[in-house]
Order: structure tokens, then sequence, then C-alpha cells
């Protein structure tokens, strides 16, 4: 059986880290989220931890978008 396999058929509760959770925040965002990982992030994932991801996401999402517009605008 291979690694992969046998993570799928763990049936301990397993914490995401904050890195996957701000990567599932980033693909939902922008409505490319798979089944699986939404599947995945309501099972494993923390409240806490993606009220945080979102937060920041929208942060530099932004920021991002103020910094491109100063830059084009003259």
């Amino acid at each position: 059986m291979s690694d992969k396999e046998q993570d799928e058929n763990s049936t301990e509760k397993q914490e995401l880290p904050f890195w996957k959770t701000m990567l599932s925040v980033m693909q939902a965002s922008f409505g490319v989220q798979s089944k699986k990982n939404k599947e995945r992030d309501f099972a494993n994932g923390s409240v806490k931890g993606f009220i945080a991801a979102a937060i920041i996401f929208t942060v530099l999402f932004v920021l991002t978008l103020v910094v491109v517009v100063s830059s084009v605008l003259p």
C-alpha cells in the first residue's frame, strides 16, 4: 500500500498545516477548490485557522490591487 493510500485510509484526525489552509482559502476565493480538498478541509480544518488565513489573504489581495492600480495610474 502506498503512502498516499495510507493517508487517505487513516482514521485519525490530522490538523491541516497553515500553508495548506492558506492554499485552500486562495483556491476557494477564486472558485477552483476541488471537492476532495473541500471535504478534507471540513473534516480536518480549524475555524480559527481558516479565519486567520482568510484575513491574511484579503489584506494581501487588497494591497496587491492598490499597488497595481497605483503603478498604472499617473
